[in-house]
């Protein structure tokens, strides 16, 4: 038992959440249109006294709940990510003194790095092996329900879903909703090769294997 290395992997967790928000940040900060998720929450503060942060918080926490409902594993990584991204891209939001980005070339740019950091909060976070994101198991859920469904497809018929309910609230939709679409994937599959990091091999572990190392 080995107390010590689990409170270090939550904090592995908070630290490679804090840059995956940065990378959000940044893919909002650009501009020109939000990815299928980001979309709905924004499009849900318009409508709510929620800001950004707290919408996406309270998506992620109904996330969590279909995704229990629907027997997945959930680890601790799993819920710390549901309860504080939301809230660092907002933090993030806040803290930025620059007026909004108006160039579209620049906002391309900005997004395509924001991909970056997404992928390195992603690779230090999934390192901890304590459960994907809301969204991941939601993803896998359906897949498992839908095997004749190619999980690429599951996942672009997600994203339609989500982007349809962002837009409709008036969530900010343009290139970058395509880009996102279609280059987060690649970029994220550049900077794993770069680090040698495969996702797949990662034998994550539910909370219950957790409380069980923490002795509890």
């Amino acid at each position: 038992m080995d107390r010590k290395k689990v409170f270090r992997e939550w904090l592995q967790i908070v630290g490679g959440l804090l840059v995956f928000s940065f990378g959000v940040h940044l893919t909002i900060f650009a501009n020109i249109g939000l990815a299928p998720w980001d979309c709905l929450g924004m499009g849900v503060s318009y409508h709510t006294p929620l800001n950004y942060g707290l919408s996406m918080t309270c998506i992620a926490v109904a996330v969590l709940v279909i995704d229990l409902l629907l027997h997945e594993r959930i680890g601790f990584g799993t819920i710390i990510d549901a309860l504080l991204t939301g809230n660092f891209v907002q933090m993030f939001n806040d803290l930025n003194p620059l007026p909004l980005n108006r160039s579209v070339w620049i906002g391309v740019v900005l997004m395509l790095a924001g991909y970056v950091f997404n992928a390195l909060g992603m690779w230090i976070y999934m390192r901890a092996a304590q459960g994907c994101g809301p969204r991941d198991s939601l993803l896998i859920g359906l897949g498992k329900r839908l095997p004749r469904v190619p999980i690429g497809v599951v996942e672009i018929l997600l994203w339609v879903v989500v982007l349809l309910a962002g837009w409709a609230l008036g969530g900010p939709v343009g290139i970058g909703t395509l880009l996102s679409t279609f280059g987060a994937g690649a970029v994220m599959q550049l900077v794993y090769n770069a680090l040698h990091f495969e996702p797949r091999d990662i034998r994550h572990r539910d909370v219950f294997e957790v409380l069980r190392e923490l002795g509890v």
